[in-house]
């Protein structure tokens, strides 16, 4: 038994040592997500406005504007995401837009599980490797 408590507490030690790399990890991949789909939204705006009119319908928005601002958060969001800037701020629209498509449009295990790594990242911060501990360290 005291084998496994010293490779657990050596463990304990280690761990923390992982979470600027793993916070790294989960701010790429939602972007990566987010971004594609931006991506995806951009190159026809006009069949994006069609889908946001017809198909996606967005409660309280007017589609225009919703197509429109959810191309630009699917975009700028990432982007930050990526520099590790204004994080925290990132996830916010990034959340709202997961929590729309999950209770209006799809229902899909998936949403939750990027709203449960935005929500990391929400509460947790983009990390050590990130733009917003640089600028913090600055201070």
């Amino acid at each position: 038994m005291p084998a496994i408590m010293k490779l657990y507490n050596r463990f304990l030690t280690i761990a923390p040592q992982l979470s600027p790399a793993l916070l790294l990890i989960v701010r790429l991949w939602m972007a990566r997500v987010f971004f594609l789909s931006g991506m995806v939204k951009i190159s026809d705006m006009a069949n994006t406005i069609a889908l946001f009119r017809d198909e996606y319908q967005v409660p309280f928005v007017p589609p225009i504007f919703a197509a429109y601002s959810a191309t630009l958060f699917e975009l700028v969001c990432p982007a930050l995401l990526v520099l590790g800037l204004a994080a925290r701020l990132a996830t916010l629209p990034l959340i709202a837009m997961t929590a729309v498509i999950q209770f209006t449009y799809d229902q899909n295990i998936q949403h939750v599980y990027w709203a449960m790594l935005l929500a990391v990242l929400l509460t947790q911060g983009a990390g050590k490797w990130s733009a917003d501990a640089w600028v913090v360290s600055r201070r």
